[in-house]
């Protein structure tokens, strides 16, 4: 079924089990980054740590994925995703079950939290997004809407899981359980349902062959020569700092104001619920509209959410409209620059070019919960960074205006 033939019906109606499984896969991504949470105050008072100490862990493992991320994406456009998924998901949910044998030492918690990165690497979104993209044409960017939504179903889950766990079994059995449960139920879907246009048949068991110049798109050097590239770059950078800061920070925030943990994990999980709701809408729109604008739109959503938290505080009111503004523009991010990146630079070396843009998303990973537990070590609260998420967003939104048309097409221009 060539391009032009098709339909959104086409493409849902052959393939609409991938996604869904890629979801799954793409939670399971993000179980270190969601999933720690709600471990944060619980393992730092057994410790005695800083925050900063103990979410420097996290920045470890970002920072890990970040200098591998280019590698990946070669590595998935030369073997194609599925062999990465299988063995990434095990692998995944086994060192985050790891991280509660920690002994009490920075060094060995540092270690685990390495051990971590080198076990996500698989399982980066480069491998499920490659594989809906090579499925989906016409309906693009509600394909990777529903894939994505994956670190929104995390967002909601992992909160509300973790917390019940911690409160069953304490923190260090709680690590090993949610592993376990997680892979139980991610794992079978991945087997089955789980395969891009270049991965093996499920019947003939032959290899696809890649014809790579018929799937459309520039070289890895025109890529990286592109200011088009360099822009999405920055505005990726800018948003993952602080976004991901703020989701991961979020919890901690409403209990320093004087909320129950059980409460702030309920509307914490509410990022996670509502970024579902903006990863669909993202979808949908930028399938229909220009996407530099839908993406410019979406990222100075967090601004207001920071702004109702500063100027209403914490109350249980206040923290959910900010958690339902946050959300929103964290189910838009990833689609955004996956979506522009496949539009202006094509599939052809989809999973180099976006492996470097996923540098700057894991650097910003990395180095934003970080900055963030500094800034409260030091104030005392997380008022500054809040008004440096504002400062963010303007930046990143700005960005995402200057971007021209893309060169390889979509339903909105």
């Amino acid at each position: 079924m060539t391009a032009a033939a098709a339909t959104a019906r086409d493409e849902w109606g052959r393939y609409w089990p991938l996604p869904l499984a890629a979801a799954l896969g793409y939670a399971t991504s993000v179980i270190h980054i969601y999933g720690a949470s709600p471990y944060l105050k619980v393992v730092a008072a057994d410790f005695g740590w800083s925050r900063a100490e103990l979410t420097f862990g996290l920045t470890i493992a970002t920072a890990i994925q970040a200098v591998f991320g280019v590698l990946i994406g070669i590595v998935v456009d030369r073997i194609g995703p599925r062999p990465l998924a299988l063995v990434g998901v095990v692998l995944t949910c086994a060192a985050f079950a790891l991280i509660g044998t920690a002994e009490g030492t920075l060094a060995n918690w540092y270690l685990l939290w390495a051990v971590m990165a080198f076990a996500v690497l698989p399982v980066q979104a480069t491998v499920w997004t490659s594989a809906v993209a090579s499925r989906f044409a016409v309906s693009r960017g509600m394909a990777l809407a529903v894939t994505l939504c994956g670190a929104s179903l995390a967002q909601f889950l992992f909160p509300i899981l973790a917390t019940s766990l911690i409160a069953a079994h304490g923190w260090r059995s709680a690590f090993a359980w949610q592993g376990a449960i997680w892979m139980a139920i991610a794992l079978p879907p991945i087997v089955f349902l789980f395969r891009g246009a270049h991965d093996r048949s499920g019947k003939a068991g032959n290899r696809v062959k890649r014809d790579r110049s018929a799937l459309g798109g520039v070289s890895i050097a025109e890529g990286l020569r592109s200011s088009i590239y360099w822009r999405l770059m920055v505005a990726a950078l800018l948003f993952t700092f602080t976004i991901v800061a703020l989701s991961f920070h979020f919890q901690p925030i409403l209990t320093d104001g004087g909320m129950n943990e059980l409460g702030a994990s309920g509307i914490a999980a509410l990022i996670g619920l509502s970024s579902i709701f903006g990863r669909l809408g993202t979808g949908f729109l930028l399938d229909r509209l220009r996407p530099s604008l839908v993406g410019a739109a979406a990222f100075v959503m967090p601004a207001a959410g920071c702004l109702v938290l500063l100027g209403l505080g914490t109350d249980a009111a206040s923290a959910t409209l900010a958690a339902i503004l946050i959300g929103l523009t964290l189910g838009a991010e990833v689609d955004v620059i996956v979506y522009l990146t496949t539009r202006h630079f094509g599939l052809k070396n989809f999973g180099a070019l976006y492996g470097g843009l996923l540098v700057a998303l894991s650097l910003g990973t990395a180095t934003g919960p970080l900055a963030a537990a500094q800034v409260f070590d030091t104030y005392g609260d997380y008022a500054p960074f809040l008004w440096l998420t504002i400062a963010c967003m303007a930046g990143a939104s700005a960005a995402m205006l200057s971007l021209p048309r893309p060169a390889f097409g979509t339903g909105g221009d």
